[in-house]
């Protein structure tokens, strides 16, 4: 990792204009770690205009975080007239839809800071990759940079990536020792956690109570090698629906669902599942399935994402035949 790296970039390019760009449906730990980054590139280069992009739309928790921390995003960045442009939190920019063909033709130097397995078709077009998959959240990549600095977050640099670590970590159910380690220091900067994850903490919608219900009722058991898989579809709430199968007993889920014509399928599974089993859903199973629908899959060992052409009983057949495949190899 270097910041050094970075800002030669920017100086290289006299650029006056560098947009950071996070990915469709914008989260917290994209959000995040692109204020923390914000924040710390002003600090030397304090003429260059750094602006936060996201093109693509942002999460209803997302909403709340603007609402309640200075964190100012474009919903219509201009990319054309960017110098340089800093991806975050996205191992490919087909996460960004149809604005990936305009970041193709921009001829800006084109950087990536992200903590999902590397696609190959986005690291190419990068001048510099740092990408560290083992990391639990994007924000800690950038606390890490704030660190080689020498420099110390503000209050609301901490909070933010305090925030994004905790959302991107399920409140650190999925937080290893590293992140422990840099939570600690967030919290010697003056956060106050327990405050600070009452004030995000969000109401769960009926809406998203009925999907969950629902994955449940349509849900379809298979046993692998001792190995419980949960297969579903829901309309909307598939990350949420995935999730809750885990939680209620499956060692590994899939929950998919249909939206603007395209397949959409999130994948979850138990610390267990990945250490004992050997399945990196991110890398064993999304992106072969990605591959599969013509569209893009990656992730995390206990949680990753698809998105594709096809239909939902047919993509979660071939979904489980990948599981199985993986899972019998393994054992």
């Amino acid at each position: 990792m270097s910041l050094k790296e970075i800002i030669q970039i920017i100086k290289e390019q006299k650029a006056s204009f560098v947009l950071l760009l996070c990915h469709r449906s914008a989260d917290a730990d994209a959000i995040c770690s692109a204020y923390g980054l914000q924040g710390l590139l002003k600090r030397f280069l304090p003429d260059a205009v750094i602006e936060i992009g996201c093109p693509q739309g942002i999460n209803k928790p997302s909403k709340t975080l603007l609402e309640q921390m200075p964190i100012s995003v474009n919903l219509k960045p201009n990319i054309e007239s960017a110098e340089v442009i800093i991806f975050l939190d996205m191992h490919t920019i087909e996460q960004l839809d149809e604005v990936a063909d305009t970041i193709k033709k921009s001829s800006a130097p084109k950087i990536i800071i992200d903590h999902h397995a590397p696609n190959a078709d986005t690291t190419q077009i990068c001048k510099l990759c740092i990408i560290n998959d083992k990391a639990a959240a994007n924000c800690e990549l950038i606390y890490r940079l704030f660190d080689e600095a020498g420099v110390r977050p503000n209050l609301n640099e901490a909070k933010a990536l305090f925030v994004g670590i905790s959302f991107d970590t399920r409140h650190f159910a999925l937080a290893n020792s590293p992140t422990f380690e840099i939570i600690a220091k967030l919290v010697v900067e003056g956060i106050d956690a327990q405050e600070t994850l009452a004030q995000f903490a969000l109401p769960i919608e009926t809406s998203e109570r009925v999907a969950k219900l629902k994955a449940c009722k349509r849900a379809k058991i298979v046993k692998v090698e001792g190995w419980i898989i949960a297969l579903s579809h829901v309309s909307a709430f598939q990350a949420q629906a995935a999730k809750s199968l885990v939680d209620i007993g499956a060692h590994v889920s899939a929950v998919a669902g249909k939206k603007d014509e395209k397949v959409e399928v999130s994948l979850r599974s138990i610390r267990q599942f990945n250490e004992k089993a050997g399945v990196h859903l991110g890398l064993d199973i999304a992106a072969p399935l990605g591959e599969y629908l013509q569209g893009v899959g990656g992730g995390h060992a206990m949680a990753a994402g698809v998105s594709g052409k096809g239909e939902i009983q047919e993509t979660l057949k071939q979904c489980l035949a990948l599981l199985k495949q993986k899972i019998i190899k393994t054992e």
